[in-house]
């Protein structure tokens, strides 16, 4: 059982609980450190650290999670303790955003001209106050019986090779980690295994600030984990991890505290980002 988990969701983004309730969850499941890392937005930090104030023995930390593109793949990089307050910031995330609603938009055209029309309305309904992607489509499309499977929705539809995919606005790598890091925060790349030049991509990533990079994944197994862990190692980069919980209740997925770093890598995460103006609150 992990203490720290640092890659969680809410219905701010793409999970299904709201701050309030997935602090509630960890509370009660042990968990010391975590960090709420939803998708391209930060409102949902305010609510669970108010919610918080009644376990005093847990540390929220800020985090957003960002999305990347690399030729032929997507990557995903973490920030944690950042200035979320700085309006550069918030103005880059409304951006990201902004293309994502119109991203979403695109994709339920294209599935209406598949002959699986998908109400627009209601995907904004199943997204509610938070930032639309594409897991409130697939969970549309479930509603109306066209996959049986939310993971269905991805592999044969909205994914990237998907026949409804629509491209995002781009954004690589390199400018998110420099967002971050301007926002004070700490990069760290989120589940890195399904890169295939992974080696390479560190040494590119490191030499523009990267700090660190998902080792204790709740879906990798030991072998997996050790073979990151020595990737870290060698690039003095921190092993950071979490579940990625979502809240989708598939029979499969992991929850907050089934893997996670050790301790110290939660503490030189805040180490860092306060030497560079980041805040944990």
């Amino acid at each position: 059982m992990a203490e720290v988990d640092l890659h969680l969701h809410t219905t701010i983004s793409d999970g299904r609980l709201t701050p309030e309730q997935l602090v509630h969850l960890v509370a009660r499941r042990g968990l010391r450190v975590v960090a709420v890392s939803d998708h391209d937005i930060t409102d949902g930090l305010e609510a669970a650290w108010d919610a918080a104030e009644e376990y005093p023995q847990l540390t929220i930390l800020p985090g957003v999670e960002l999305s990347t593109d690399i030729p032929g793949n997507e990557i995903h990089v973490l920030g944690y303790c950042i200035n979320y307050r700085a309006a550069d910031f918030q103005a880059a995330l409304k951006r990201f955003r902004d293309s994502r609603v119109g991203r979403a938009q695109g994709m339920v055209e294209r599935l209406r001209a598949l002959g699986m029309p998908v109400d627009w309305e209601r995907v904004q309904q199943i997204a509610g106050e938070g930032a639309i992607g594409r897991p409130h489509i697939a969970r549309a499309m479930l509603e109306k019986g066209y996959i049986s499977r939310l993971s269905e929705a991805f592999d044969n539809y909205i994914g990237r090779n998907g026949v409804a995919y629509v491209e995002r606005e781009k954004q690589s790598p390199e400018e998110a980690i420099q967002l971050i890091i301007k926002a004070g925060g700490v990069p760290v790349l989120a589940h890195p295994a399904h890169l295939n030049n992974i080696n390479e991509t560190v040494d590119e990533l490191k030499a523009v600030g990267l700090e660190g990079m998902e080792v204790f994944y709740a879906e990798y197994s030991h072998t997996m984990v050790e073979h990151l862990r020595g990737i870290a190692l060698q690039n003095d980069l921190l092993p950071c991890g979490g579940s990625d919980y979502h809240a989708n209740d598939t029979p499969r997925e992991p929850i907050p505290g089934d893997k996670g770093p050790p301790l110290w890598v939660a503490d030189r995460v805040m180490e860092i980002a306060l030497k560079r103006g980041g805040v944990l609150r």
